[in-house]
């Protein structure tokens, strides 16, 4: 609002917050997602799949590993269970989730939008939390497990012994590089990655089945000490059942799927208000991607629990994080072997771009909008130094080792899946469609099950999300103490009675009351008037207009503000304003006037009532409180010229 001149930055500063200026014109911001291509020149949903699937289809690298550290012998029924709550549970869910929100917001904007006011943002600050969970551990993790790739590969297992902390560091910096040169997502390098990986799975996946029909005795052995261990398939599948949520690291990817709505091309009768094209090959592009994991998951699992002793799968084993590649090294031979692991290393460093590119998506969408966070979160550079370092803190609390962070990862992944399925059970209530609100409503048990389970299973993974939780609330309220005095007003648009009173004062004094409404009868507006001249001994042929501040929402930040004029009684004149905080509004609208007339207008206050540090609170939580020195502050920070600031009067 203000036309403070203030001196060139350093080209480093210049660098870093590049794009910064643009960061919410048009309620967007310059993250990797934002406007991602032209109006309806996207990429076909099969392309914008492999995008996503560098996130999901990747968690074949360490799933069946997991898969049968937890399971053991029932891996493969526990992976069918798995794969009937991915198709009959998060994928209609996500489905539903494309349809409500089809520009990219996910679940979480279904979510703010049903509560208001400071509920609400701290809801949005905890899964925000949960959601930094989910991306920030995948990147840690898949980094992991791109090092224990590299690192068993029977190649270099001499050279590179006891330096996995070291390469995965690394691969989490070479990360963080590539996103501070500049990061467009390459849905044609993604397309490849995917492409390789998936066509190596497929031949690992046939060798495997190949070698488990010869070898006849690998099914019996296995039926055999499933019987023994177990006694009778009823009890396996209820054991399944009790050790499926271990296996949630399987799930992960929906998330992402929705994220990455905006690449995907749809109709060219799209418009950004009715996408119909682009929810429909959404919801291609997430059931595709869902039978294709769900096919890989179950053969994977199978071949590997009949195929690979089990000692290996244990920390320390030759399959520990690498069950596929084991199996790659073991009946492809070592040159396929490593081609399989350059293959697995690049799909899960990419994973963890895309995790990257998530954060960046989400964070400034919400942090900078509250005023809970600093300025410079809007720029991507500064953003993406903070995720790099809070990366390398994570690899060193877990040692770099993908079964530590597998408690951590899941517990994100099962948050944000089980937010998203209370989301549309809203949504379906809402629309009146009983059947669906009752059928996600079972969905939401299930997930919200599967989410305690492995709260209780794998404590670590809930607290490190609390981590980040408490984090980012503390993080995010000492930024909006911070920036309290800042003008947060977006822009201000007059009405023509406003215009009109404007005008009017223009060739005199401009003279403002600010005026807190109460009855709003004539006798109001005599007292207040008469109040003023006295306190401020003021001659009776002053005129004055005033100004009526409505608190909507205290716990926004940034808003549009309106002005409305209107004369009561048929002789004072009022404007009308509504705002998240009275102080903002009276700033904004001074400076406007100020910009507008070429004159600086003057406001006359009473003085309130009350201790200083509970009225600060007051406007810090609810808009209100010591409105006049606030109001005063407001100004000095948005005009530091003393000569050019509006007047501020208090009798």
């Amino acid at each position: 609002m203000a036309t403070t001149e203030h001196p060139s930055p350093s080209r480093l500063r210049a660098w870093m917050l590049e794009g910064l200026s643009d960061m919410g014109k048009g309620g967007g911001h310059t993250g990797p997602h934002a406007q991602p291509e032209p109006p309806h020149q996207g990429q076909r949903w099969w392309r914008v799949m492999c995008l996503t699937g560098v996130d999901y289809f990747s968690t074949l690298g360490y799933q069946p590993g997991i898969a049968a550290l937890a399971a053991g012998l029932l891996s493969p029924i526990a992976t069918i269970v798995l794969v009937i709550v991915t198709l009959a549970g998060a994928l209609p869910v996500y489905r539903r989730v494309a349809e409500e929100s089809p520009h990219g917001e996910g679940s979480i904007a279904m979510l703010e939008r049903l509560l208001s006011f400071w509920q609400g943002k701290l809801f949005v600050l905890t899964l925000l939390g949960f959601a930094a969970t989910d991306f920030l551990i995948t990147i840690t993790l898949s980094a992991a497990d791109a090092s224990t790739h590299l690192v068993e590969n029977p190649h270099l297992a001499d050279a590179l012994h006891g330096k996995q902390m070291i390469i995965t560091l690394f691969l989490v910096a070479l990360l963080g590089a590539v996103f501070l040169k500049g990061f467009l997502e390459a849905i044609g390098v993604a397309v490849a990655l995917v492409g390789v990986y998936l066509a190596l799975n497929v031949v690992v996946v046939i060798v495997g089945f190949w070698h488990v029909i010869t070898a006849e005795h690998v099914v019996t052995d296995w039926t055999s000490a499933l019987t023994a261990e177990h006694g009778n398939v009823f009890v396996m599948v209820g054991v399944a059942l009790i050790v499926f949520p271990k296996l949630a690291l399987g799930l992960s990817g929906f998330e992402t799927g929705v994220a990455v709505m905006p690449h995907v091309k749809g109709d060219p009768g799209d418009t950004e208000q009715q996408p119909t094209g682009r929810i429909r090959d959404t919801k291609k592009l997430l059931t595709t991607a869902a039978l294709i994991m769900s096919v890989f998951l179950i053969a994977t699992s199978f071949i590997t629990t009949l195929l690979i002793p089990e000692n290996e799968f244990k920390p320390g084993g030759a399959a520990n994080g690498r069950a596929l590649a084991y199996l790659a090294h073991q009946y492809l031979g070592g040159a396929f072997g490593t081609v399989y692991d350059i293959s697995t290393i690049c799909i899960l460093w990419f994973a963890g771009a895309s995790a990257m590119a998530g954060l960046l998506n989400l964070m400034p969408r919400y942090l900078p909008r509250y005023g809970m966070a600093p300025h410079w979160a809007r720029a991507v550079r500064p953003m993406v130094i903070v995720f790099t370092l809070i990366a390398f803190l994570v690899t060193w609390i877990f040692d770099a080792s993908v079964d530590a962070q597998g408690g951590a990862y899941a517990t994100g992944v099962l948050v944000l899946i089980s937010s998203a399925a209370i989301a549309v059970t809203i949504a379906a209530r809402k629309a009146g469609q009983h059947k669906w609100s009752v059928a996600f409503a079972v969905i939401s048990a299930v997930f919200l099950y599967t989410t305690v389970v492995n709260v209780i299973e794998r404590p670590d993974g809930v607290k490190i999300g609390a981590c980040f939780i408490v984090g980012i609330i503390l993080v995010s309220l000492l930024s909006r103490l911070a920036r309290a005095f800042e003008l947060r007003v977006t822009s201000v648009t007059l009405d023509d009675m406003a215009e009109r009173f404007i005008r009017d004062m223009a060739s005199r004094r401009i003279r403002f009351i600010a005026n807190e409404p109460d009855a709003r009868d004539k006798a109001e507006y005599r007292d207040k008037i008469d109040q003023i001249r006295a306190d401020n001994d003021m001659p009776e042929q002053e005129d004055f207009v005033f100004v009526e501040v409505t608190v909507t929402d205290p716990s926004e930040f940034e808003a549009s503000l309106t002005v409305r004029g209107e004369v009561l009684h048929g002789r004072y004149r009022v404007l009308t304003l509504e705002s998240a905080s009275i102080p903002n509004a009276l700033a904004a609208l001074l400076l406007h006037v100020r910009d507008t007339t070429g004159v600086i207008p003057h406001i006359y206050f009473e003085w309130t009532e009350g201790g200083p540090f509970a009225n600060f609170l007051r406007f810090f939580l609810f808009g209100q409180g010591e409105v006049a020195p606030v109001t005063r502050e407001v100004l000095r920070e948005a005009e530091p010229d003393r000569a050019r600031r509006p007047r501020v009067h208090t009798g």
